[in-house]
């Protein structure tokens, strides 16, 4: 508690870069800031800053002090979080990271819910890629993450982990339209929008397309917006692909979806986790059982 204050200033540097640009989002003087740096090197007993002609940054002993620190905050969050709950009233403050695909429907679904019950616990709701949220995680930035095919997993500890395949969005008046699934070469012949390939739909259809010598994925248009994939076939004559959980098509009576043939592309894995071996605060451990209970709904 004694150095609070000291690790709000080092964090400042660290992302600034710079003690002077530090000192100026702080509103203090530069000198003042060297100071309190320098002070708390002294105690800490090593330098953590390494000096650079334009700047400084983190050296190794700073780096291993960050993550203490980040730790540190969590726990003193637990711990405040576990004292609001001895007195009935849930409080606190949930981080995710997630994928797009949760942001329309479950998400907003499942947070209004937990707050129904939970009003004093307030909600950070981030679009993160695969490597970002795992990366997230890992410093505390996050306290849970809901995205499809981690990378790593090194970290990552799974607590619900669900199928998902890949449906094809189209027109009404699509000539494939009206087909129970799809087979991936008849999509590939038509005019079609996928994300980039940070995005687990595009490395499955990519993963896909490689084994089929008369299929490539040769999107007439790349986005990193789903909702603008979505929005783009009512222009065009255009298909685009997305996972169910984040796809109404009710909410657009001039399209229809149908799942790709699984002979042809396997399903995407949506998982729930965390950073492993992480006690979560209480608000964030309540909100990942609803969650999980809540996606055994969703699976197929």
């Amino acid at each position: 508690m004694k150095h609070l204050q000291d690790f709000l200033f080092i964090e400042a540097v660290m992302r600034a870069g710079s003690i002077r640009k530090a000192a100026e989002d702080m509103n203090i003087t530069a000198s003042a800031l060297n100071r309190r740096i320098n002070r708390f090197e002294e105690d800490f007993g090593s330098e953590i800053f390494e000096r650079l002609p334009r700047g400084v940054r983190l050296n190794p002993a700073g780096e291993l002090l960050i993550q203490h620190i980040r730790a540190q905050r969590s726990d003193l969050t637990r711990v405040q979080s576990q004292v609001a709950d001895l007195s009935g009233e849930r409080r606190g403050h949930v981080s995710i990271a997630c994928s797009q695909a949760l942001l329309p429907y479950f998400l907003p679904d499942q947070i209004a819910k937990y707050r129904r019950d939970h009003p004093g616990v307030t909600f950070g709701v981030n679009v993160r890629d695969r490597v970002q949220a795992e990366q997230e995680l890992s410093t505390f930035s996050s306290d849970i993450a809901l995205v499809f095919e981690p990378r790593v997993l090194v970290d990552f500890e799974v607590i619900a982990a669900i199928s998902q395949p890949i449906y094809v969005v189209m027109r009404r008046s699509h000539a494939l339209a009206g087909r129970p699934t799809l087979r991936l070469r008849d999509c590939l012949a038509h005019p079609h929008v996928a994300p980039n390939p940070n995005y687990a739909i595009r490395v499955l259809l990519d993963i896909a397309a490689k084994k089929s010598t008369s299929s490539i994925v040769s999107p007439i248009a790349e986005a990193e917006s789903f909702d603008f994939m979505r929005h783009y076939v009512l222009h065009e004559n255009a298909l685009c692909f997305q996972f169910p959980i984040g796809l109404n098509v009710q909410d657009h009576p001039d399209l229809v979806a149908a799942p790709l043939d699984p002979r042809d592309v396997a399903p995407g894995n949506l998982l729930l986790g965390q950073l492993r071996g992480r006690a979560l605060p209480v608000a964030s451990a309540k909100f990942v059982q609803q969650l999980s209970q809540a996606l055994e709904l969703q699976a197929f």
